[in-house]
């Protein structure tokens, strides 16, 4: 139970984190180009992944892969979807653009069935369909509002998708360090090409920003590893919502957003579709692996 316990904190602490630091992605991306913001948080977080490497049996260990270009296309996807979100973060608004991307576990599962094979029964497909009617409450497309704008964290969400279907795909072969080491390599020397054609000179107040971002980054997967060594999937997934949460507080209180009531509803309506979703496969994978013990046990 303290084990636990412990686990529940380390999750907590780290969406707390991750809340803070797209706080800080929606000021920094407004002022500089978030392709240079992306890249020098991805350099620090090189550096960590390296060094986490280096002590989990080294780095030819942790980089052997049996899907070397599913491996490099996880780390470009990833951190092209950040680059995307940190746009997003400043321009369309920190609060709605996290209560799209709470739709991305529903966009996994659904896309789960063409690209991984795996079955999505009718209360799950129900759920989806729910949540994404959610999403389209979130950005209401009848609104004398609505821009392209806001399909930005739209196509976050896809991209967002598509990094955790590929990763669900390496983890049948590969160690979570493997996807790991790429997820922060590949990425790095992808936005490493690009990035230093938006260089910009940065003000010397906001490189403590720049600062606090990087190591926010890095001290936020550092606790979302334990966190996983300790809790499962299931039980991690629940508390990751909290981080919309204390995002769309820091949104109002810090940048002056505001929480519109489509935007509140339609973030209950993905939030719950989404814990649904997720409790759901939780129950169906243990079902099969009892069924599967009790036949093994025959």
């Amino acid at each position: 139970m303290k084990n636990k316990l412990h686990g529940y904190l380390f999750t907590l602490s780290a969406v707390t984190i991750f809340a803070a630091q797209d706080g800080l992605s929606k000021y920094l991306g407004t002022h500089y180009p978030p392709v240079l913001v992306a890249m020098i948080r991805y350099w620090a977080f090189a550096v960590f992944v390296l060094f986490l490497a280096a002590r989990a049996g080294g780095i030819r260990h942790a980089a052997s892969t049996k899907r070397p270009f599913l491996q490099i296309f996880r780390g470009v996807m990833l951190v092209a979807q950040i680059v995307v979100m940190i746009y997003a973060f400043a321009h369309a608004g920190m609060a709605m653009s996290q209560s799209i991307l709470q739709g991305t576990p529903l966009i996994i599962t659904l896309l789960s069935v063409p690209l991984l094979g795996e079955k999505v029964g009718w209360r799950r497909l129900t759920a989806i369909i729910v949540g994404l009617c959610g999403v389209l409450l979130i950005i209401n497309p009848v609104s004398a509002d609505f821009g392209p704008t806001l399909l930005v964290p739209v196509l976050g969400v896809l991209m967002f998708a598509l990094y955790g279907i590929a990763t669900r795909a390496v983890s049948r072969v590969d160690r979570s360090m493997t996807s790991f080491f790429y997820t922060g390599i590949a990425g790095a020397a992808a936005i490493t090409l690009i990035g230093p054609f938006y260089m910009t000179p940065i003000a010397l107040h906001d490189w403590g920003w720049m600062g606090a971002l990087c190591i926010s980054g890095m001290v936020s997967h550092y606790l979302l590893i334990r966190a996983y060594d300790i809790l499962e999937a299931s039980e991690v997934q629940p508390l990751t919502y909290f981080q919309l949460v204390i995002g769309s507080f820091i949104a109002v209180t810090v940048f002056n957003e505001r929480l519109s009531w489509n935007m509140i509803a339609g973030a209950i309506i993905v939030v719950g579709a989404g814990l649904f979703t997720v409790l759901r496969e939780h129950h169906l994978a243990t079902k099969k692996a009892r069924a599967e013990a009790a036949t093994a046990a025959e």
